[in-house]
């Protein structure tokens, strides 16, 4: 199949204008082949739905929800608890001999956003908070930093928050390209972060559904308003679409879901003191 041919294809006029469901625009692309079909659901989706449009005009009242100081004192108190975290790890000696080098980088990178947003955002930025890794402020009893399955569990558990985090604040930012191109920059290093201690704790380095390998108080981080189990994409159900292609659960795997500043802080609050 000629690529080039399909987007020439898919910006027609005629087929840009031509009206119908967005169910029909994805059947009438799977006649170009699969894989093809499956390269060009952005564009299509994007030209022909009305959805489309509303779907635009919801991230667009995002950035009237909070403005880029709040979305950036929001994504400094993720980094601050990471930095904090990882550097607490470092310090106590319950890292394995060999995965400190990875779990060294990861603090290394984690001081670089603090860094970053703090000189972003200069006297409007916040204190560090106090936080308990504990998870006692949140009702639980955990040990971290003498249990190293408990460490990892909490890494992942913060990586994977973290990756919902950024992507839930993209729309604030909509105005401010800049600021978005670097909280993108920093939300991609988390993802390869995320995929990393997955990776170490024996998991995909994706999520399947919602599924959580974490003790049950952390279910939130894989569920929230849109749960990383939705199948809808851009106002399309995919569902049982792609039987040959792995299912539902591979759809999930192929999307990263946000989550809500209230979702975030009320995971997060779990471990802050003040």
């Amino acid at each position: 199949m000629n690529f080039i041919k399909l987007l020439e294809e898919l910006s027609n006029k005629e087929v840009l204008s031509k009206k119908g469901s967005r169910r029909e625009v994805f059947n009438q692309m799977k006649s170009f082949g699969k894989n093809a079909a499956l390269a060009s659901i952005p564009f299509g989706l994007a030209a022909t739905s009305k959805n489309a449009k509303a779907a635009t005009s919801s991230m667009a009242a995002a950035a009237f929800q909070a403005d880029s100081t709040d979305v950036l004192n929001f994504a400094l108190t993720l980094e601050y608890l990471e930095r904090e975290f990882y550097q607490m790890g470092i310090d106590s000696g319950v890292i394995d001999a060999s995965d400190q080098n990875v779990f060294t980088t990861i603090s290394d990178h984690e001081n670089a956003h603090v860094t970053f947003l703090l000189g972003a955002l200069g006297d409007n930025a916040i204190d560090m908070p106090t936080f308990d890794f504990s998870g006692a402020p949140g009702g639980l009893d955990l040990d971290p930093f003498n249990d190293y399955p408990t460490f990892m569990a909490l890494a992942q558990g913060f990586e994977d928050t973290g990756v919902r985090a950024y992507k839930g604040q993209a729309g604030a930012l909509a105005n401010d390209p800049t600021l978005l191109e670097y909280a993108l920059q920093i939300h991609s290093v988390e993802a390869r972060h995320a995929a990393q201690v997955r990776r170490m704790r024996g998991e995909k380095g994706w999520i399947t559904q919602s599924e959580n390998t974490l003790p049950s108080s952390f279910q939130a981080i894989y569920e929230g308003s849109t749960p990383e189990s939705n199948t809808t994409q851009g106002g399309v159900d995919l569902a049982g679409n792609f039987p040959d292609l792995g299912g539902n659960d591979a759809l999930t795997e192929a999307f990263d879901e946000p989550l809500t500043m209230d979702e975030v802080n009320a995971i997060a609050s779990i471990f802050i003191v003040s």
